[in-house]
């Protein structure tokens, strides 16, 4: 899948920003470097958009961009790559336990906070007891409901055990509502789970912990420690010798927010080495990347998901919704809206999933089609597709493809909320989305068929529930997979919304930084430690 778009690099790098002055006091060298004088290797990394707190559960955003700081400055249980596979992070090993009710995490002993405390199972604990504790008034709260002891907005239910338990120093112990594989948990919460220094906290009332001067100078145990910030604009962070997975090959790290039609401009003229998320760029733009001499390739994995929403209420039959899909030349659309880099799909499952069922694709079929409409009685019934203003491209050549088949759309061109919202409360009969997919097979579907967000207006929910459930109660790969195919049935028999193409990212290589995974990204992590500044 990968391509590489150039294979030299002639840009010559101007030197580091000026605003980079000499290392901090007690600043360690990165023992990868060779330097010639007394100032730090320094990376400088662009973000689009600021953080909005250096206390990983009190962001009122709980945006990528934060997590992308809290990534380097706090340590994760593990490191999830673009296609979804983990390796060790702050645990080394993980197993299901307690028949797929719980998770034991087997702990680095090297790693240790950045004031040189050791990290052990029992800050895990503390950390997750304080957040779940109902007087903190924890922002990142939520991503605990799925912890045995905990109510529905993921605090503590007084009197019942916390499902999260120290075994020994070096094992951590998790406990769930539901049979949860540990794949499962950490590719969807992995993120979300941070162990805070506890041992800086202690006799600190709950209420008052998001307002400690801690924050504003964090001590984490992640592989960059902190050193100056001026609030959203710039961050300086320096490598952590000592991180568990090695030291990055970098001493500095100076985190700046600019405009984000300015980043890619940065690194073409050396003002930036790197940017995030995964140095990105688009179809259009890569061109005036490989003629500035850098190297542009392909994600291995893809990172964005486009769908066809559907109202199941105001488009009642199936049929008719199988119609459409076969009216739609997925392959020009496609084509269209990714410049080729886009693989059509029946499916919301990815095909690096290790539940992968197939791929359920409908291939073009304007006179298939035809035929369905006519079996159901179509009466000609005009529909409204809404889109954003940079889709209605797609949603014309979608209007024209689909009257072929004798199907009317009027198209009504909003912002992506009033889409969403009028998708939800029924005033439009089709929206095109895009979203961020993961590895989990429910990633797509689980929260979009309950009562509580039935955004497609699927009248009877018993049936795809149970298809659901089934799923998440598989802890047999193979049984699983199995699931995963009944589920995948119903929906290509029903039909409830169409599944379009999968997108993979476009990313412009670090003229001088090398061992990025660019596309790791989609995760909010980055290999910070493997990163070498040449």
């Amino acid at each position: 899948m990968k391509r590489l778009l150039a294979l030299t690099l002639s840009l010559a790098v101007a030197g580091a920003l000026t605003a980079c002055g000499p290392a901090p006091s007690g600043a360690s060298p990165a023992p990868t470097q060779e330097q010639s004088s007394a100032r730090p290797v320094v990376v400088n990394y662009g973000l689009s958009n600021p953080w909005d707190s250096l206390m990983p559960y009190n962001s009122p955003s709980g945006s990528n961009y934060s997590r992308m700081i809290y990534d380097k400055i706090y340590d994760r249980l593990a490191y999830v790559h673009a296609d979804g596979t983990l390796t060790p992070r702050a645990a080394k090993s993980w197993e299901s336990a307690e028949d797929g009710m719980a998770v034991l995490f087997h702990l680095d002993e090297k790693a240790a906070f950045h004031d040189g405390t050791p990290v052990t199972a029992q800050h895990w604990v503390d950390s997750i007891a304080l957040v779940t504790n109902p007087g903190c008034p924890a922002l990142g709260r939520s991503a605990f409901a799925v912890l045995a002891g905990t109510d529905s907005t993921g605090a503590a239910v007084a009197g019942e055990k916390l499902g999260a338990e120290a075994l020994d120093d070096a094992t951590l112990k998790l406990t769930f509502k539901n049979v949860t594989t540990p794949e499962d948990f950490l590719l969807d919460k992995n993120r979300e789970f941070y162990v805070l220094p506890t041992h800086l906290l202690e006799g600190t009332d709950p209420a008052q912990v998001m307002e400690l001067d801690l924050w504003k100078a964090p001590v984490g145990s992640g592989p960059c420690k902190f050193v100056s910030e001026v609030a959203g604009s710039t961050l300086t962070l320096e490598a952590d010798p000592d991180y568990q997975l090695g030291a990055p090959g970098f001493d500095q790290l100076v985190i700046t927010v600019m405009d984000k039609s300015s980043l890619l401009t940065a690194l073409i003229a050396g003002d930036l080495d790197y940017y995030g998320i995964g140095g990105s760029v688009t179809a259009d733009t890569a061109p005036a990347v490989t003629e500035a001499g850098l190297t542009v390739q392909e994600g291995t994995a893809p990172n964005t998901f486009y769908e066809l929403m559907l109202n199941n209420e105001t488009i009642p039959d199936a049929r008719i919704r199988r119609a459409i899909e076969l009216a739609l030349d997925k392959e020009l659309l496609s084509e269209q809206a990714t410049g080729g880099y886009g693989t059509v799909t029946g499916t919301s499952v990815l095909p690096t999933c290790a539940s992968y069922a197939g791929d359920y694709n409908a291939p073009y079929d304007v006179e298939g089609a035809k035929e369905l409409l006519t079996e159901a009685g179509y009466d000609g019934t005009a529909y409204t597709l809404a889109c954003a203003s940079n889709r209605a491209g797609l949603a014309a050549l979608m209007q024209q493809e689909l009257a072929e088949a004798g199907i009317t759309i009027t198209i009504e061109t909003v912002d992506s909320a009033t889409m969403f919202s009028g998708m939800a409360d029924g005033t439009y009969d089709m929206g095109i989305a895009s979203h961020t997919p993961s590895a989990l097979p429910l990633w797509f579907v689980e929260s979009r068929f309950t009562e509580n967000n039935n955004i497609f207006h699927v009248q009877d929910l018993s049936e795809v529930s149970a298809l659901i459930q089934a799923v998440k109660k598989e802890t047999d790969p193979d049984a699983r997979t199995r699931a995963v195919k009944a589920l995948e049935d119903w929906m290509a028999q029903e039909r409830p919304f169409i599944p379009l193409w999968f997108g993979t990212g476009l990313h412009v290589e670090s003229p001088t930084v090398s061992g990025i995974e660019y596309t790791a990204a989609s995760f909010s992590n980055e290999n910070v430690w493997e990163w070498v500044k040449n």
